[in-house]
């Protein structure tokens, strides 16, 4: 396992205290990382900011192949790096094999972004002026990344930043240190201190959000702690970039009868992919009454049918939950809903295991609307709440739904080939609408 920090280009151990690393699927210790100590952290940061102009100057042309280069070294470790993501974090194998895919096609990406898009041509005021907008990189650019997808929202990060000239300090979850500080040999091609990357917990992202040295900041994670940084990032003027989360909804519209089945499965992996801790995984759905029971009933027998257990076994479609707390919160989440009238359907144990992080997959019905099981974001089970939400692409209903929601990352909708064409792009207050583009395992 590798445990040291990246810093100026070179791989040190951390002199701060141990961070203990712990697989969710045993709850063994499987790495002690080394924390950066305030000098450490000083130095990252610090390199960064002289790595910038150097990085900057490079022709976009030659920083792109620079950046395709990284894609490549990316795609020739897949199976190692797939392997510690899944030990650290419980995704099952071949989801993060698909992550490091998604991870390189991410560098290759932003590789010809930077090299293609350097500004545009407007037009003047008076004939005689030429007016240009020229995109410059800003600096030095704080990234920190979440445990749910620790590589491909890395990339997402630091893949635009240095496509454009700019410089990183990253800092995965303290949960998934692992697989990121391996990727200093993926970036040990570029000038030194254009990525550094350190470890550690919220204490060492705050220290980056606050230093005067970083020029912005792009963070993922809970709307608490996006709400902080961006207060810290409003105080000293510095650019941010927010992703943050929210309780996203699932709509099944009634012309979906004729397919119930796959868009049951679909909106069964909506919600529980990674164990059901994806930034738009599907929390909440909304069925015709049409369709309502069929839906349900689909549900519920693949629900049944899906394998939780080792997420290294190729058998496995359910892996752990990625730690002890973030269980707990699901469980007491499904306690309180049904002690206020709702029913689980099924699910909602620890699927036989004594260690692990395990929880089986929970359909919950008749969840009242107030609960923190439709409203409190939290990554994991406890999705499947249905409710007898009449939807109709042309009534007011369902557009009045989208315009009073709260806002959200993401949004989710199952419906057939008649006028339902135009949801995806009704105005709401989500970020994305995603339209039968869930996944399923047809």
């Amino acid at each position: 396992m590798e445990t040291r920090l990246l810093i100026r280009g070179e791989q040190v151990a951390g002199d701060g205290g141990p961070l203990e690393v712990e697989n969710p699927a045993t709850e063994e210790t499987i790495a002690s990382v080394g924390l950066p100590s305030a000098e450490q952290l000083d130095a990252a940061v610090a390199s960064a900011g002289e790595a910038f102009p150097v990085w900057a100057a490079i022709p976009a042309v030659e920083r792109a192949e620079l950046l395709h280069e990284v894609a490549s070294r990316l795609r020739a470790r897949t199976g190692e790096l797939a392997r510690v993501m899944t030990q650290e974090g419980g995704k099952p194998l071949v989801e993060n094999s698909d992550e490091v895919g998604w991870t390189a096609a991410a560098f290759d990406y932003y590789a010809e972004m930077g090299r293609n898009f350097a500004g545009r041509v407007i037009p003047p005021i008076e004939a005689s002026q030429l007016a240009l907008v020229v995109k410059e990189p800003i600096g030095v650019w704080g990234c920190i990344v979440p445990w749910n997808y620790p590589l491909l929202l890395l990339s997402w990060k630091v893949a635009p930043a240095i496509a454009a000239g700019n410089t990183v300090v990253a800092k995965p979850s303290e949960l998934t240190p692992l697989s990121t500080l391996m990727l200093a040999e993926c970036f040990d091609h570029l000038p030194p201190g254009v990525v550094n990357v350190v470890a550690g917990a919220g204490d060492i992202g705050s220290a980056l959000v606050d230093d005067p040295r970083v020029d912005g900041v792009a963070f993922t994670g809970s709307v608490e702690t996006g709400k902080k940084v961006a207060a810290a990032c409003a105080t000293r003027v510095a650019r941010m970039n927010l992703e943050m989360g929210g309780k996203d909804p699932f709509i099944v519209c009634a012309d979906v009868a004729g397919d119930v089945r796959v868009a049951a499965r679909g909106g069964a992996w909506a919600a529980y992919l990674n164990a059901g801790q994806v930034c738009t995984s599907a929390e909440r759905f909304y069925v015709a009454r049409e369709v309502y029971e069929g839906f349900v009933g689909e549900f519920v027998d693949y629900t049944n049918s899906l394998r939780v257990g080792d997420p290294l076994e190729e058998s496995t479609d359910v892996g752990p939950m990625v730690s002890a707390p973030q269980r707990a919160k699901v469980e007491a989440q499904l306690s309180a809903a049904v002690d206020a009238g709702a029913q689980v359907l099924v699910g909602g144990d620890r699927a036989g295991f004594e260690r692990g992080h395990f929880l089986s997959p929970a359909v919950v019905t008749g969840a009242a609307d107030s609960t923190a099981l439709l409203r409190e974001r939290v990554s994991g089970f406890g999705r499947g709440a249905f409710g007898g939400f009449e939807v109709h692409i042309g009534d007011a209903d369902l557009r009045a739904f989208f315009a009073e929601e709260e806002r959200r990352l993401a949004a989710h909708a199952a419906a057939g080939a008649g006028d339902h064409a135009d949801l995806s792009v009704q105005p709401s207050h989500h970020a994305s609408v995603e339209m039968n583009t869930f996944l399923t395992s047809e």
